[in-house]
């Protein structure tokens, strides 16, 4: 299937008021499927924000300025409709977005990257998608670009016009191809469990929680941690800038582990620029310094799981059904991950199930997998004790 490329058709209609806003709803709600698509501003301020959505319907995209039209309620109902099917690709972000900043619900998701992993193909991107299916090349540097900046250029509109123009051809080619393995069901049952993604605000507790890495560091590195990571969050949110542009993670755990206590020794820190030491050197050192003159009493602790040692016969499931789903996986031409994760070979070796109903309760498993592969994975269970 050929589409007009939107550089030359421009299907498109940019929606800035309510009442477009309406026609455009009452347009989609006739389709039986919509691509979904979004951009935001998250490289460029503190606080993201949805700054363009993108819908398609079967020879237009309507674009919809969430900047202008401030009220999206008139959306909610097409989102939460489930016999108009929403056709996202990698859809975890734009879910997660369209909770925290509208209040939106989706139900009928189908995720064309899902699709794509469950019929085994090695490139699962959507531009790569784009370019095989299509001869579309989509163009990546806009991706990176302000998109809360108005007027938006007209490339960056034909950009987001195309991503969800052909979200809903792909979305018809990869379930034909699907239903023809007999994984449909098995993609529907995915999409099904993801449309159930919310916002979630971070934890509160320690900051150094939400680093990667911050459970090599001393108690002592903790708290430089915390002191650093609350005064570039304080930095980012006066400045209006994304954290990671003030101070990076990993330039913060350097700092953690070195703790510099001058400015020549903050400038040989990997990841601090010069011009870094110039405008915050005195506020990471004073950071620093002040992480150093806590009581060892006041230091924090991070907090560790408790590791519970399995018996040999646990261990013995564990790589019986790795083995099987390693082989089983090559035969379909699957990610091993994809047929079964390790955290869910780990959840059937400790629950041992005799029979194939016996895996329903077990955390993880998905009807698709207890109803193809139940037999087999209680026998290899079965094996392995």
């Amino acid at each position: 299937m050929t589409l007009e490329p939107p550089e030359s058709a421009t299907p498109f209609d940019w929606i800035d008021t309510r009442e477009d806003l309406l026609r455009a709803v009452d347009r989609l709600e006739s389709e039986p499927a919509v691509g979904v698509d979004l951009e935001a501003d998250s490289l460029f301020h503190f606080q993201e924000k949805v700054c363009l959505l993108q819908l398609a319907a079967s020879d237009r995209v309507f674009l919809v300025d969430p900047l202008a039209v401030e009220d999206l309620s008139p959306l909610a109902p097409l989102f939460a409709n489930p016999d108009v099917t929403k056709v996202l690709h990698g859809s975890d972000y734009d879910l997660r977005s369209l909770d925290r900043d509208f209040g939106i619900r989706v139900n009928g998701l189908f995720d064309t990257q899902i699709a794509a992993r469950f019929l085994g193909l090695d490139e699962t991107g959507l531009a790569n998608l784009l370019e095989s299916r299509f001869g579309v090349r989509a163009e990546k540097k806009f991706q990176k670009k302000d998109w809360s900046v108005r007027p938006l250029p007209d490339e960056m509109l034909r950009y987001g016009a195309q991503d969800a123009l052909y979200l809903v051809p792909l979305h018809r080619m990869l379930r034909k191809e699907l239903r023809e393995l007999g994984r449909l069901s098995w993609v529907e049952e995915e999409c099904a469990i993801q449309s159930r993604v919310r916002y979630a605000p971070p934890d509160e507790g320690p900051l150094f929680l939400r680093l990667r890495g911050a459970g090599s560091l001393d108690a002592r590195g903790l708290s430089v941690a915390e002191e650093l990571l609350r005064f570039r969050l304080d930095t980012a949110r006066k400045k209006d800038r994304p954290p990671f542009k003030v101070l990076g993670n990993q330039t913060i755990l350097e700092l953690a582990r070195r703790r510099p206590a001058t400015a020549e020794e903050l400038v040989s820190v990997p990841g601090v620029s010069k011009g870094q030491v110039r405008v915050l050197g005195t506020s990471l050192l004073r950071c620093i310094q002040g992480a150093m003159d806590l009581p060892e009493e006041d230091l924090p602790v991070y907090p560790r799981k408790a590791f519970h040692r399995h018996g040999p016969d646990v261990v013995k499931r564990v790589r019986a059904l790795k083995g099987w789903r390693n082989k089983r996986a090559v035969e379909l031409g699957l990610d091993p991950a994809v047929l079964l994760t390790n955290a869910q070979i780990q959840a059937i070796s400790l629950a041992a199930p005799p029979r194939p109903e016996d895996l329903a309760p077990v955390e993880g498993i998905r009807r698709w997998q207890q109803t193809s592969f139940g037999r087999e994975i209680c026998e290899v269970t079965a094996r392995g004790k």
